[in-house]
C-alpha cells in the first residue's frame, strides 16, 4: 500500500474515533428490544439530585416514560401461580426493568414486582396454568408494584433516588383521566401530602415470546413509604414516625372508632384494616400510638374541647383543604363515607405526643363514578357517617365553615382549579397527548370515551357540557 494512502486512512480513523457519533444510544429502538447502557443519562451533565429533584424527574408530568418489564419464563409463571394460590397475594417475583424517558435509558436488573389492587386485582394473563410462550397469550390489564431495591440494595437499583413506583391501569375509567386529574388537583390546591403521578407506557416481555406485549397507557404513581416521608421531612417535621395504610377489609372499616380494630405490620402476606408500613422502632410502640389517637378522638367532647386537642395534633387547615378536594372530586369510597382509602402519618414515636397527617389515596372511582349516592349532587357537608374523624370535624362550626369556604374556592372560575372551563381544557390536553398510545395487546380499554364506569349508577361527562360533572358539582357547592 502506498504510504500516503496508509497515512490518510489512519488520519480519518483518528478523526472519526474522536467524534461523538453515538450520543443517543438506544434511540429509535422499541422498548424491550436491543441492548442499551444501564443507569445512564446520555447527554445530560446536570443530573437530578436524588435528595431534591429525583422525584420530579421520574414523575415528570410533561413526559410519558416507557417502561418494559422483562421476566424469565420461570418468574412469570411464579407470578401467575402465586395469584392462583391466593388472588390477594402481595408476594414479589424477580424481573428486570427498562425505564426510558426521552433519550435517557435506565436498565435495572433483578428488581422486584408484585400485583396490586383490592377488588381490581387480576391475573395478568387470563386462564389457568403456566405461560406457553407461543405468542397467543390472553393478556389482561392489572396493577403492578415495582421495587427496584427489593433484592439488591445499592445505588444501581434506583433512578435518581426513586426506588419504587406503582403502575395502575385505568380500571373502569373510559376517560383515562380520573386518578390523574385527582392527584393533579390536590397539588394545584396546595395539598402537599398527595402523591406525584404521571402517564407512562408499559410493555411486558416474557422470555421466549416472539415480542413484548404492549399493555398500553398506565398511570405511574409515587408510593407512600419511608422514602416518601423523607422527601417531605421539612413539612412533616420528622421522618422518624409511623405510617399507616387504612383500608376497609374483611376485618372491618378503617373508621377510627375502635382502638381494638384489626391492626398489623405489613408482611407482604396479610391484609390489615390498619397496616403499619416500614418502621424502625417496632410494631408495639406504633400500635399504642394509633390506639391513643383513636381513643382520644372518640372521647373528646364536641366543641372547644375537641377543637383544642385537634389543633394541637393536626394541621387543621391542611386537613380541611385535603378533605374539601376529596369531596369535590366525588370520592365516596373514602374515610368519611366508607371507612376506606387513606394513610395516616404520626411524626414521632411518642405514644401520646405527636402530629398526625391525613394522606389521600386511591382516586380512580371519582368525578361522577359511583354506586353510592349521586357524587355531584350529594350535600358535601353530609358526605358520610362512618368515618369518625370527619364526623367530628364537620360538627365543629368553625371547621364546617372552613370546609365550605375551601369547597367554594375549588369551583370558583377565578382560581382555575375545578370549574368546568379549566377542568375540561386540561382533560382535553391530556387525552390528546395519550390518544395515539391507547390501543394495546390486552384488547381492553381500547379507546377514550367521555363516560363513567359501566357499573356506575350515574352517567356524567367530563368534557362535554351536557350532564357535566364539574357543572353539577359547582351548583351543589355554590348552594351551600
Amino acid at each position: 500500500m502506498n504510504k500516503y494512502i496508509f497515512l490518510f486512512i489512519i488520519s480519518i480513523s483518528i478523526i472519526l474515533s474522536s467524534c461523538d457519533l453515538f450520543t443517543n444510544p438506544g434511540e429509535g429502538e422499541n422498548p424491550g428490544e436491543g441492548e442499551n447502557p444501564g443507569n445512564e443519562n446520555p447527554g445530560n451533565e446536570d443530573k437530578p439530585n436524588p435528595t431534591t429533584d429525583g422525584l420530579s424527574y421520574v414523575f415528570d408530568f410533561e413526559a410519558i416514560p416507557e417502561i418494559t418489564i422483562n421476566f424469565s419464563l420461570d418468574e412469570w409463571n411464579s407470578l401467575l401461580s402465586k395469584y392462583d394460590a391466593n388472588n390477594d397475594t402481595k408476594e414479589y417475583v424477580h424481573c428486570d426493568v427498562k425505564y426510558q424517558k426521552g433519550n435517557d435509558i435506565f436498565n435495572i436488573e433483578n428488581a422486584g414486582i408484585r400485583l396490586r389492587g383490592n377488588t381490581s386485582r387480576r391475573r395478568p394473563e387470563n386462564g389457568t396454568g403456566s405461560h406457553v410462550g407461543d405468542g397467543n397469550a390472553d393478556w389482561q390489564h392489572c396493577h403492578f408494584g415495582l421495587n427496584f431495591r427489593k433484592y439488591d440494595k445499592d445505588d444501581n437499583h434506583e433512578i435518581y433516588g426513586i426506588r419504587k413506583i406503582n403502575l395502575k391501569w385505568f380500571n373502569n375509567d373510559p376517560t383515562y383521566v380520573r386518578e390523574v386529574f385527582s392527584y393533579d388537583l390536590f397539588q394545584r390546591a396546595g395539598v402537599w401530602t398527595a402523591a406525584e403521578i404521571c402517564y407512562s407506557r408499559l410493555w411486558i416481555n416474557v422470555e421466549g415470546d416472539p415480542k413484548p406485549a404492549y399493555y398500553g397507557i398506565y398511570s405511574m404513581i409515587e408510593p407512600y413509604d419511608n422514602k416518601y416521608i423523607e422527601r417531605k421531612v421539612d413539612k412533616f417535621e420528622s421522618a422518624d414516625g409511623n405510617l399507616w395504610k387504612c383500608t376497609y377489609t374483611s376485618n372491618g372499616p378503617a373508621d377510627l372508632r375502635n382502638e381494638n380494630a384489626n391492626m398489623g405490620e405489613d408482611d407482604n402476606v396479610h391484609e390489615y384494616t390498619y397496616e403499619l408500613k416500614e418502621t424502625e422502632v417496632g410494631y408495639d410502640i406504633a400500635k399504642a400510638q394509633l390506639q391513643h389517637f383513636i381513643r382520644t378522638l372518640n372521647s373528646k367532647d364536641n366543641g372547644d374541647e375537641f377543637a383544642e386537642w385537634f389543633e394541637q395534633i393536626c394541621d387543621v387547615q391542611l386537613f380541611i383543604k385535603t378533605y374539601a378536594v376529596n369531596v369535590a372530586l366525588g370520592m365516596w369510597d373514602d374515610h368519611w363515607n366508607n371507612g376506606n382509602n387513606y394513610y395516616l402519618y404520626f411524626n414521632t414515636q411518642d405514644p401520646e405526643n405527636y402530629k398526625v397527617f391525613f394522606i389521600p389515596y386511591d382516586y380512580d372511582n371519582t368525578l361522577g363514578t359511583s354506586n353510592c349516592y349521586d357524587p355531584a349532587k350529594q350535600n358535601p357537608t353530609e358526605w358520610g357517617t362512618m368515618g369518625k374523624l370527619m364526623q367530628r370535624v364537620i360538627k365543629t362550626p368553625q371547621y364546617k365553615n372552613m370546609f365550605i369556604g375551601e369547597l367554594k374556592k375549588l369551583v370558583d372560575p377565578a382560581n382555575g382549579l375545578m370549574d368546568y372551563n379549566s377542568s375540561s381544557t386540561r382533560i382535553r390536553e391530556w387525552q390528546n397527548r395519550i390518544k395515539d398510545y391507547i390501543s394495546n395487546d390486552t384488547g381492553e380499554d381500547m379507546e377514550i370515551k367521555d363516560e363513567t364506569a359501566p357499573w356506575s349508577n350515574y352517567r356524567y361527562s367530563l368534557v362535554n357540557s351536557s350532564n357535566n360533572y364539574f357543572i353539577e358539582k359547582a351548583k351543589t357547592i355554590n348552594n351551600l
